[in-house]
């Protein structure tokens, strides 16, 4: 089954929580500043988390990465191939 990533720079959220709005399961807004959570994410460089997801997801994934409207959130292929 294809793996994809998501990718997020947290630091750069605005907090307009249309990714929460979007997909609930994997973002929430946070009560301390204001920006997004990745649910299940890893930090891999100060304020860039993580997240690996199945192509069964893939659909709702890039619906909330599309609707960010600062394009902190990054959608890429098992190749590594940016999608979004």
């Amino acid at each position: 089954m294809a793996k994809f990533k998501v990718v997020y720079e947290r630091n750069a959220c605005i907090g307009a929580g249309a990714c929460a709005a979007l997909l609930e399961e994997r973002w929430k807004i946070s009560d301390m500043d204001g920006k997004a959570n990745l649910l299940g994410g890893v930090e891999t460089k100060p304020g860039v988390f993580e997240y690996e997801f199945t192509e069964e997801e893939l659909e709702r994934v890039l619906e909330s990465a599309e609707a960010c409207p600062v394009n902190v959130i990054h959608i890429y292929d098992e190749e590594g191939n940016k999608i979004v």
